[in-house]
């Protein structure tokens, strides 16, 4: 911690341990987080604190750049929905921003989906998407109806996907919630 503010750190309330200073293990986490993410993102900063667990949990993440059965536009509507959620600062500006800037949604459909607004989709993928993890979200039973739609259009492959990337993104929000991450935190440039 910086003296004289125990509440300061390089990323939030975290403080960041430069590349070259990292114990091995540490190092060995970072290196694999940048061969599968090209970077280390976000809360992946601060799971570098528990290597063992940092080497387990970025495979998912990856997973979702990559190989996931949803198309993007549906992976920024459930991440917006649940980090609307949890209401994570820094989550929620990261997505706000990847979901309009890289062209995947409209922003007042994104705003909509951080602030836990009704909105819809014309794609009836993109509709089904946000109901289901809508409903998950809230704490509701997802209903029978809802449940065959979204077997329909998305496939139980699809239905596993929503609801481990909420699960997911939970695990971020909370993450980042917990180290009071601002919106606009940057941390070390490594």
């Amino acid at each position: 911690m910086m003296p004289g503010n125990p509440d300061f750190g390089t990323f939030g309330r975290f403080v960041e341990t430069p590349a070259g200073e990292m114990p091995e293990e540490m190092k060995q986490a970072y290196d694999y987080t940048v061969k599968l993410r090209g970077l280390v993102p976000g809360p992946h900063k601060i799971w570098l604190a528990n290597p063992k667990l940092s080497r387990t949990i970025v495979p998912t993440g990856a997973y979702f750049q990559t190989d996931s059965s949803l198309t993007k536009a549906e992976i920024e509507i459930v991440t917006n929905v649940i980090n609307g959620h949890w209401g994570a600062a820094y989550g929620n500006y990261e997505h706000e921003k990847i979901g309009i800037e890289q062209g995947h949604l409209d922003a007042e459909k994104v705003a909509n989906l951080i602030a836990g607004l009704p909105t819809s989709f014309d794609d009836p993928r993109q509709q089904v998407v946000y109901e289901l993890s809508s409903a998950l979200a809230g704490a509701r039973v997802v209903p029978v109806g809802l449940f065959r739609r979204a077997q329909d259009l998305i496939g139980d492959a699809g239905i596993v996907d929503v609801t481990a990337l909420m699960g997911w993104f939970t695990t971020v929000s909370l993450t980042l919630m917990a180290y009071d991450v601002p919106s606009n935190a940057t941390g070390l440039d490594q």
